[in-house]
Order: structure tokens, then sequence, then C-alpha cells
């Protein structure tokens, strides 16, 4: 279930999820759990904004996406900045939004990060355990990250990949280590300049646990801030199902990722 937690709820699941994976262990991300094969949540983060068209609950004039008919989507707390397609959503200010820890099983995050947009927010509903509360999956989400401790952008890149795609498509168990395919980093430079490292993870064959379960995919790119500091963009979403998004509207998404402003915030 995707999850939106308090930034006060932060802590640093990526080195959690990568350890899990046997990556690098300075590879640390803002805590997170969010799976399409369970529902998103959210919480605010005073530090985190976005803004965009005049749709966006996070408008802002001011600020104008280098796509024609998108929204942009900025965080502030990072000092970067996305577009998205008309038809996706724009969190409300100060999401954060993770997948939980399903080894844990106390709530806490596995991986996730700020500022989001989604893709059919509402897109697959169910109560599996039948508690009377439907649990409600988005068929895609995008947003941003700190790093602190990360090394270099290519190792951050690949595990951040990985984690989000084993974290929110799997029962994050070590068994289940083997439907999921980790990816190689490479160097990428977005529209805007900006150099880091991308890859992308994605899981096949995973058991379906309930109805919105569905094997999935994750591409992050990492890269610094004009603070000098290591941040990551991902985007993740269901795989193999007929809404899936596809890779180039990924790529083009990616394609506009760019520095905003000076950050406000600390990347951990």
């Amino acid at each position: 279930m995707a999850i939106v937690a308090a930034t006060a709820v932060v802590v640093a699941a990526g080195v959690t999820g990568f350890l899990v994976l046997g990556g690098d262990k300075d590879n640390k991300a803002d805590g997170g759990k969010d799976k399409s094969s369970k529902s998103p949540s959210a919480s605010a983060d005073p530090s985190a904004s976005s803004s965009g068209s005049d749709d966006n609950p996070r408008g802002n004039e001011t600020e104008k996406p280098t796509i024609a008919g998108w929204k942009v989507v900025v965080n502030q707390k990072y000092g970067t900045a996305f577009d998205v397609p008309a038809d996706w959503e724009v969190g409300t200010p100060g999401t954060f939004t993770f997948f939980e820890d399903e080894v844990k099983g106390d709530g806490s995050p596995y991986i996730g990060f700020s500022a989001p947009a989604y893709l059919k927010q509402n897109w697959c509903q169910s109560d599996d355990n039948k508690d009377g509360t439907k649990e409600t999956s988005s068929l895609a989400s995008s947003g941003t990250k700190g790093e602190d401790g990360a090394k270099d952008t290519a190792s951050t890149a690949r595990g951040d990949a990985a984690a989000f795609a084993f974290g929110g498509y799997t029962d994050q168990k070590d068994s289940s280590k083997k439907y999921l395919k980790i990816g190689a980093a490479k160097p990428y430079t977005t529209k805007s300049g900006v150099t880091g490292s991308v890859a992308s993870s994605y899981t096949s064959g995973a058991p379906k646990t309930g109805k919105c379960s569905s094997d999935g995919k994750a591409t992050t790119f990492a890269f610094k801030n004009s603070a000098d500091d290591f941040v990551s963009w991902t985007l993740y979403g269901a795989k193999g199902v007929s809404e899936e998004i596809p890779d180039a509207t990924i790529q083009k998404i990616l394609s506009t990722v760019r520095l905003h402003g000076d950050p406000t915030g600390a990347t951990s």
C-alpha cells in the first residue's frame, strides 16, 4: 500500500532497502513505502512543496512546464523540478509518500519520496484483509528524495531503482529477491543539462497477494542539486497491466528533471 507519512517519520530507508538487496551501505534515503499492490498515503512536510498549472493543487503561476500542456512539480526542499502529463495528479503541498517495511510490519518506511505526482491515484481499490476499509493503489507515481551519505550517482540510482521495485511489488522477503531484475546504471544528462546516472529495475513473476497486486518497475535518476548534495528522482509503476505507463513516457518525464533554486532543507 502506498503510504504517506510525516517528515518526522523519515528514516534512512534507502540504507535498509539497499542492504536487503545486498547493495551499497552508504546509499541512504528518505523513508518510504508506496505499493501499487497497496494503497498510497500522504502526510505534510512543510519543507517540501510543488507548484504548477492552474489545475494543480500546488499551483503557482510563476512555475511553467518545459513541455506545453504538462504540469510542473517542484520540490523546494531539494531544489528540484520535473514535468508530468496533464492527466497526472500533483499531490497536496508537503506530501511524503512511501512503501511500508513489510518485514518489520510496524508501519515504518522502506523507501519513498516527497512532493509526489500520481498517475490514476485511485487506479485500483481492494479490501484484501476484510477489515471494511478499501485500500487504494495508484498506477504510477513520481517524486524526489534526498540521498544523504551517497558516494556517487551510479550506485545511488541503481540502489534506489531496485529498492522501489523490490519494496513496492514484492513481499520484501529474501526469498523474493529472485523476482527482482536490477538494471545497470548509465550516465545521463537531462534537457536542462543536469548530469548524473540513471538506472531501472523491475520485478517479474512475483506472487500476487491480492486484487491490486502486480509486478512493478522503477526508474531512478541520481544527481546533485545546487547545494552540491546528492538527490534523486524516481518514477515507479505497475508492470504487465493493460494501462502500464509506456517506457517512452517515463523517459520523456525524466528528460524534464531540473534544478530549481536553492534547496530549503537537508538531504537526510
